[in-house]
């Protein structure tokens, strides 16, 4: 049996902000339990170069939403990237994950050998649909995701390997 589109995108995007969201659940119970303020969590980096892990969990779902659309041949939805809050977060991948359930398989299957075009820091950069999804959408969510997940390990959140792998 082969793996189609659909199977390869939205129903992994859909596991994967789920996992997310748990994640960030067990902070908001870490931050209350330890007495921390939960900014402190939302603002967080590994490095002075990188983004804060509100960045990092606009971008995951941005690029899900985004290669989502892409591939279904439909409008990107575009979001304010204002989230300060573990609650907005959480609103954002509710968002999302509402979005990509939307989509269904007959708008992604068959798109392996679309044309994906996207603008990254004002330059375009053109694919075919299945190494766009396999190549960047995929590879870019789940380094999204690592770094949030390391973010809050590094803070002392308990959280382990199945926590990001999710109960499935």
């Amino acid at each position: 049996m082969s793996l189609s589109m659909y199977d390869a995108s939205i129903p992994v995007f859909v596991r994967m902000l789920g996992n997310l969201s748990a994640i960030l659940e067990k902070a908001v119970v870490h931050a209350e339990t330890k007495n921390i303020d939960p900014a402190i969590f939302v603002n967080a980096r590994l490095a002075p170069d990188m983004y804060p892990l509100a960045k990092q969990i606009q971008i995951a779902t941005d690029i899900v939403k985004g290669g989502a659309a892409r591939l279904a041949g439909v409008d990107v939805p575009s979001y304010a990237d204002n989230e300060a809050t573990f609650a907005d977060l959480q609103a954002r991948i509710a968002k999302t994950v509402a979005f990509l359930q939307s989509i269904n398989a007959e708008q992604i299957n068959g798109s392996e050998g679309k044309s994906v075009t996207l603008t990254l820091r004002g330059k375009d950069i053109n694919f075919i649909g299945q190494p766009y999804l396999l190549d960047f959408v995929l590879p870019n969510l789940y380094f999204h995701v690592t770094i949030t997940y390391a973010i809050l390990r590094h803070n002392g959140v308990d959280i382990g390997k199945m926590d990001y792998l999710g109960n499935k």
